[in-house]
């Protein structure tokens, strides 16, 4: 028995973990298969507060999970695929086994959107990539494409510069929805070309991708842009689908919650991006857990002793 279960390892799991098992509260953390979440998958972070020349993404989760540890969180490497709502002390199921919680934070972020087109399914991993960091070297001296205009496509589409001869920005508007930052340091990189008001109707290739179909929305017209890969950045999709039916949700699939973290069930908690579609960002995700967990360790409180208390008396401790 658990005092809090977290299901999630990015910044909103391991902040939430940090506050709980500092709280001196009985707690794990299900990391499910992506461990460290989107950020781990991100090279260069730059606006954590605390790290003024910048920390990785991975680097940057590897530290909270440390600090989690040493505060006494379990961590396991396990996927949650089944919730027992109906109340607590709430019943987990993974792959590994069953558990027992009573709290739960919600941490399991989201994942990315798909172009849903012809050679899309056919060539991924073969040039077209969800994951600059994960991927971009493999890609030096080619030309590469980036679909999207928002934050992500334009910090993994500086990064790519580092191995591509060349970044086209393919966006379906006529200007960008990234923040005034990147788009000076994207449109100022000389290796950075955009082409707007269009998007990507087929991709086409043998072995790997050799190029784009695009289609101009504003004239109709339709070309073959010839790249050797492209990354696509056009949103995500709440991870939440073991939730459905269990927590209110908005028509997307994101959690309802109050300004406290609070689910439509008492003692379910949710932190980041499994209910913000709006901010996206590592710190207010950060912020969301360490709240979750505020929030989760009065209503264990009011529960009684907590479970570590619990086995320390147990055990004479």
């Amino acid at each position: 028995m658990y005092d809090v279960a977290i299901i999630g390892s990015g910044t909103a799991g391991f902040a939430a973990a940090i506050y709980c098992a500092r709280a001196n509260l009985a707690t794990v953390v299900f990391t499910g298969d992506e461990f460290g979440g989107q950020i781990a998958t991100t090279e260069d972070v730059e606006n954590y507060p605390g790290f003024e020349d910048g920390i990785t993404g991975p680097q940057l989760i590897a530290r909270m999970q440390k600090q989690a540890k040493r505060f006494g969180a379990d961590v396991k490497f396990e996927y949650i695929d089944n919730l027992d709502a109906d109340g607590s002390p709430f019943k987990l199921s993974g792959r590994a086994g069953s558990y027992h919680a009573r709290s739960v934070i919600v941490a399991t972020g989201a994942s990315p959107k798909f172009l849903g087109v012809p050679g899309e399914k056919e060539l991924a991993g073969r040039g077209v990539s969800y994951c600059a960091t994960c991927d971009g070297a493999f890609f030096k001296g080619v030309p590469l494409a980036i679909v999207g205009g928002g934050d992500s496509a334009l910090q993994e589409g500086l990064f790519l510069t580092r191995f591509a001869s060349k970044v086209t920005v393919i966006h379906r508007r006529d200007q960008l929805r990234a923040g005034a930052l990147l788009q000076k340091r994207a449109v100022e990189n000389p290796k950075i070309d955009f082409i707007w008001d269009t998007v990507v109707v087929e991709i086409s290739g043998k072995e790997q991708v050799e190029s784009l179909r695009l289609l101009n929305l504003k004239t109709g017209e339709k070309s073959d842009y010839p790249v050797s890969g492209v990354f696509v950045y056009i949103g995500h999709i709440p991870s939440t689908k073991i939730f459905r039916g269990k927590l209110e949700m908005n028509e997307e699939g994101y959690i309802l919650a109050d300004r406290r973290m609070h689910t439509s069930v008492e003692g379910i908690f949710v932190a980041g991006e499994a209910q913000d579609n709006y901010f996206r960002q590592a710190i207010t995700s950060a912020g969301e857990g360490a709240m979750a967990a505020m929030e989760a360790e009065k209503f264990v409180a009011a529960l009684g002793e907590p479970a570590r208390q619990e086995a320390g008396a147990a055990t004479g401790a």
